[in-house]
C-alpha cells in the first residue's frame, strides 16, 4: 500500500488534542519522521486517482518523481528539526495548525492535477494564518488578517487560471485537461496561464506582492516563524519549476526579488525582519534560476531550495532563541549576547555563513550552481545581478545579523542559554549545513536531472541530451567567492557608521495597501452614510410620510368618488355637491355615518371587485 506523505501528517493532526504533555511533543515529532519514511519508500508513479468529480477525470492526488520527492525529503527533514526545536511547546493548537500547514505544502509537492494542488494551497493559507494568530497579540491578529486576505487574493488568481486553463485544454481537445505538467511558453499563452503564474509569485513573494512575508512572519510565535520561513516561498519555487521552466518573465521577477531583499533587509532594524526580507532575497535566486529553464539551472533551484530551508530555519531558530530569553527582537535593543548565548551564536554563525555562500558550507555547492548556469546561457546581466545579490547577503545576513544581534553595544542582558531542544533543532540543521557543503554528493543524487554523481561532481543532462558537468569544488570559483565576501566584509566594516541600527519605520509596498485601504474605507463610509442620509431624508422622510397619510384617507377618499354621479344624477347644484363631498369625507373618516349607508357601499364595492376579477 502507498502512503501518502501528506495525510500521514493530516491525520496525525487530528490525533494531537488526545496527547499531553511530553507525549504530544514526542508524538508530533514521530509524525514528521514517518512521513520522512513515506517519501523515501515511495516509488516512482501515480497513485490516488480519482473521478467523483463530473468533468475532472484526471485528478491524480499522489504523483511522484523525483522533483516531487526532493522537496518532499527536505520538508520533512526540516519538519523533524522544527518539532525538536519546539519540544518546549506546550501549545497544541500550533502544533495541529503546524502539522496541518506541513501537510498542506507535502500534498501540493505530490500534486499530480491543478485541483489537487489549489486544495492543499489553501489548507496551507488557512493553517498558517493560524500559526500566526498563535502569538496572539494585536501586531499579530493585524498581521495575520492582512497575511489571509493577500492569501485569498492569490487563490482566487489560482483558482481562476485553473478554470479558464481547463476550458482552454478542453477546447483544444486535451485528454488530461486539469493535469499539473510544464506549460509551454509557445502554445500556453492564455489568461489561465498567466493567471496561475500571478497566484504562484503571490506565494513566492515577489513584489509587489511581497510585503505579506515581512509583514507576518516576524508577528509568528518563535515556532510559528521557523516553520513558516521553509514552506511557502519554497512550495511555490517548486510550482514554478514545475510550471514554468524558461518562461523569460521570471528571469526579470527574480533579478528584481533578488536586489529588493537586500536593500530591505539592509534598512531593517527587526532581527526577524532582517530575516524574512532575506527570504525574498533567496527565493530571488531560485525564481531566476527557473526563468533561464535549462536543466542545470532547474536543479540549481531545487538544490538552493533544499538548501536554503536548512540554513534559513536555522537562522530562523537563533533568533527565535534570542527571542525567547531577551523577549526583544530590534537590533537598537540587542547586543552583547554572545555572552550569554554562545551556543545560539555559534550555530546562528553556521547558518549565516551557509546564505552567504561561504566554501565548505551547503549554500556554496547549491547557488554557485545557479550561477554557473546562467553564465552557460550567456545571460550577463542576470549573472551580475546575482553576483551583486551573492555580496549583498554577506552584507545583511552574513555580517548585519549576528553582529547587531550577538555583539555590537552591550545591553546589559545577562539570560541563559536556550533551552536544550532548542540547540538540539540547531545542531541539526547546522550539521546538514557543513556535511552538504564538505559532501555535496547526497544532495546532488536527489536532484531531477543528475546522473553519475559523485562525492563533489555531478553530471546533469538536459534537452537534446546536453550534459553539464558540474562540480561544486573548483579553485576559481572559491577564490572568486571570498574574494567577494572579502570585499563585502570590508563594505560592512568601512560602512558601519551608517549601517548603525536606529529605531526607524521601513516603508515597504504595504504602504500603498494600507493607506490605499483606509482611503477606500474613508470614502465608502462618507459615500455610503451620505446615501443613507439622503435615501432616509428624500424617501423615508418624505414619501412615506405622504404614503401614510394617503393610506390613511384612501378609504374615505374612494367612498365620495363612488357616490358623486348619484348625487349628480339627483340634481344637486356645485355648491351643494362640494359640501355634501365634504361631509360625506368627514364622515367615512371619522366612522361615523349610519350602518346602513356602510352596507350599501360594502354591497357597491363588492359588485365592483365581482365585475373585475
Amino acid at each position: 500500500m502507498t502512503v501518502h506523505p501528506a495525510l500521514v501528517l493530516i491525520l496525525g493532526a487530528l490525533l494531537v488534542p488526545f496527547f499531553k504533555g511530553t507525549a504530544r511533543n514526542v508524538y508530533v515529532i514521530s509524525l514528521p519522521v514517518l512521513a520522512l519514511l513515506a517519501v523515501y519508500i515511495l516509488p516512482v508513479g501515480d497513485f490516488y486517482n480519482v473521478s467523483w468529480l463530473a468533468g475532472f477525470d484526471g485528478m491524480t492526488m499522489l504523483r511522484s518523481d523525483k522533483l516531487a520527492k526532493a522537496f518532499g525529503f527536505i520538508f520533512t527533514i526540516n519538519a523533524t528539526a522544527a518539532f525538536i526545536y519546539a519540544f518546549y511547546l506546550r501549545d497544541k493548537t500550533q502544533h495541529v495548525s503546524a502539522l496541518l500547514y506541513i501537510g498542506g505544502a507535502l500534498g501540493a509537492v505530490f500534486a499530480g492535477d491543478l485541483i489537487t494542488l489549489y486544495i492543499f494551497w489553501e489548507i496551507m493559507a488557512i493553517a498558517s494564518t493560524m500559526l500566526i494568530l498563535a502569538r496572539r497579540s494585536q501586531r499579530s491578529y493585524g498581521a495575520a488578517f492582512r497575511y489571509v486576505l493577500l492569501h485569498i487574493l492569490g487563490g482566487l488568481f489560482l483558482l481562476a487560471g485553473i478554470v479558464i486553463t481547463f476550458h482552454f485544454n478542453v477546447d483544444n481537445g486535451s485528454s488530461a485537461p486539469i493535469a499539473f505538467s510544464a506549460f509551454d511558453p509557445q502554445t500556453h499563452m492564455h489568461a489561465g496561464t498567466w493567471l496561475i503564474l500571478i497566484g504562484f509569485l503571490v506565494n513566492a513573494a515577489a513584489p509587489p506582492f511581497s510585503a505579506w512575508l515581512s509583514d507576518a512572519y516576524p508577528e509568528g510565535t518563535i515556532t510559528g516563524s521557523v516553520i513558516l520561513s521553509a514552506y511557502t516561498t519554497k512550495t511555490a519555487v517548486y510550482a514554478l519549476i514545475r510550471g514554468f521552466p524558461g518562461w523569460d518573465i521570471l528571469l526579470v521577477v527574480g533579478c528584481v526579488m533578488a536586489l529588493y531583499g537586500i536593500i530591505y533587509a539592509l534598512l531593517e532594524n527587526d532581527m526577524r525582519r532582517i530575516l524574512a526580507y532575506s527570504i525574498i532575497n533567496q527565493v530571488g535566486f531560485m525564481v531566476c534560476a527557473v526563468g533561464v529553464g535549462t536543466a542545470i539551472c532547474l536543479d540549481g533551484a531545487v538544490a538552493h531550495a533544499f538548501c536554503h530551508i536548512i540554513y534559513k530555519s536555522l537562522l530562523w531558530m537563533s533568533a527565535g532563541a534570542v527571542l525567547y530569553r531577551v523577549g526583544m527582537s530590534k537590533c537598537t535593543e540587542l547586543g552583547g549576547l554572545y555572552k550569554s548565548m554562545p551556543w545560539s551564536l555559534w550555530l546562528g554563525t553556521i547558518g549565516a555563513l551557509a546564505i552567504s555562500a561561504v566554501p565548505l558550507t551547503s549554500g556554496f555547492t547549491s547557488k554557485t550552481m545557479i550561477l554557473y548556469g546562467a553564465a552557460d546561457e550567456k545571460l550577463f546581466i542576470p549573472w551580475l545581478i546575482l553576483e551583486i545579490a551573492s555580496a549583498g547577503v554577506f552584507l545583511h545576513a552574513g555580517i548585519k545579523f549576528p553582529y547587531f544581534v550577538f555583539f555590537a553595544k552591550d545591553r546589559g542582558h545577562r539570560v541563559k542559554e536556550a533551552p536544550k531542544s532548542m540547540i538540539g533543532g540547531m545542531l541539526i540543521l547546522a550539521f546538514f549545513c557543513i556535511f552538504l557543503g564538505l559532501c555535496p554528493g547526497p544532495l546532488y543524487s536527489i536532484l531531477p536531472h543528475a546522473k553519475s554523481v559523485t562525492a563533489f561532481a555531478v553530471d546533469i543532462v538536459g534537452a537534446g541530451e546536453k550534459v553539464y558537468h558540474f562540480t561544486a569544488w573548483k579553485f576559481e570559483k572559491v577564490v572568486t567567492q571570498m574574494q567577494l565576501l572579502l570585499l563585502s566584509a570590508l563594505t560592512f566594516f568601512v560602512w558601519i557608521k551608517w549601517l548603525k541600527r536606529t529605531d526607524t519605520i521601513v516603508l515597504d509596498t504595504d504602504w500603498f495597501y494600507r493607506r490605499g485601504g483606509g482611503l477606500f474605507y474613508r470614502s465608502m463610509d462618507r459615500f455610503l452614510n451620505g446615501a443613507n442620509h439622503f435615501v432616509h431624508a428624500s424617501f423615508i422622510g418624505h414619501f412615506l410620510d405622504w404614503l401614510g397619510k394617503y393610506t390613511k384617507s384612501a378609504p374615505s377618499r374612494f367612498l365620495v368618488l363612488v357616490m358623486t354621479p348619484f348625487w349628480k344624477a339627483q340634481g344637486m347644484g356645485e355648491d351643494d355637491l362640494k359640501d355634501k363631498q365634504q361631509s360625506f369625507y368627514e364622515d367615512a373618516r371619522l366612522g361615523a355615518f349610519p350602518i346602513g349607508r356602510a352596507a350599501i357601499f360594502a354591497v357597491i364595492l363588492l359588485g365592483l371587485l365581482y365585475v373585475l376579477r
